[in-house]
């Protein structure tokens, strides 16, 4: 994904990442034969995620950086609840 300097812009493809994750996310399974393929792919968007939210961060308005932040935090829970 290109980096964007538009406040803007980049926000979205932070919130669209975060989006995607949870979208993901919902979709793994454990028992699920595909568990490895499926938690392979997560771990992918999310660290697409955690690049859109850091360039995000760059350029954001405090309270873009207020929702930035909740976006980070939403996806380390993620991440600690996968890692159970």
């Amino acid at each position: 994904m290109p980096y964007h300097k538009n406040k803007q812009q980049a926000f979205q493809a932070a919130q669209q990442g975060t989006e995607q994750v949870k979208d993901v996310y919902e979709g793994v399974v454990k028992d699920d034969p595909d568990y490895g393929s499926h938690l392979k792919r997560l771990k992918s968007e999310v660290n697409e995620a955690y690049e859109q939210i850091n360039n995000a961060l760059e350029v954001a308005s405090e309270t873009q950086k207020v929702q930035l932040q909740q976006f980070q935090n939403d996806l380390q829970s993620i991440v600690d609840e996968v890692n159970q």
